[in-house]
């Protein structure tokens, strides 16, 4: 499985004057130190509350040095448990920022891509199903339709030929009555004993 894992990081800033100064500086140190290797980390912005439950902002600024809340979030491939993916987010990020305070926030498993192509592919093929069975049906209608037609033609071209039966009065349009005898269905081999 797939796991999308937030991390907390507190990460140190030094010579600052305002929140806002705090955070970006934090951000840019941690993208340096994060990339190349963790390129595909997202780094965020911190929440941070009051005990009151009032929100502050993310960094907090004492004697022109502040603390700032980044959360960082990257996802973790083919793991077994919420528990192996917090480890190796942990492991990964802490590896390169060093003396840095980490805590996980958040784990959220996320559904793996081959079962969406397989259920997508799963409605493909139902609706090429579906579309052979009615190109079938297609068929099959103007195939009875021809047919239709057909024996049309040939009750038309029957009742002219009873028409000139009947104007030839007694005479036998049938082939030799040799070629309706029973010999005749009788394969090569068995004439022999047919004939004993």
């Amino acid at each position: 499985m797939n796991c999308r894992v937030v991390v907390e990081a507190a990460v140190p800033v030094y010579d600052v004057e305002t929140p806002d100064e705090a955070i970006r500086i934090a951000i840019s140190k941690t993208g340096e130190m994060l990339n190349p290797d963790l390129n595909y980390v997202e780094i965020n912005m911190g929440k941070r509350t009051s005990p009151s439950g009032e929100e502050l902002p993310p960094a907090f600024i004492a004697a022109d040095e502040a603390l700032v809340a980044l959360e960082l979030e990257m996802t973790v491939f083919n793991v077994e448990r919420e528990e192996h993916a917090s480890r190796i987010a942990r492991k990964e990020i802490g590896q390169r920022l060093r003396n840095i305070p980490l805590d996980v926030l958040e784990i959220e498993v996320l559904e793996d891509e081959d079962d969406d192509d397989e259920s997508e592919d799963d409605t493909d093929e139902e609706t090429e199903a579906t579309d052979e069975n009615e190109a079938a049906e297609d068929e099959a209608e103007v195939g009875t339709e021809d047919s239709d037609e057909t024996s049309t033609e040939e009750t038309a071209t029957d009742s002219e030929g009873s028409s000139d039966a009947d104007d030839s009065s007694d005479t036998d349009t049938r082939p030799n009555a040799a070629d309706d005898s029973p010999d005749d269905d009788v394969l090569p081999e068995f004439e022999e004993l047919i004939d004993e």
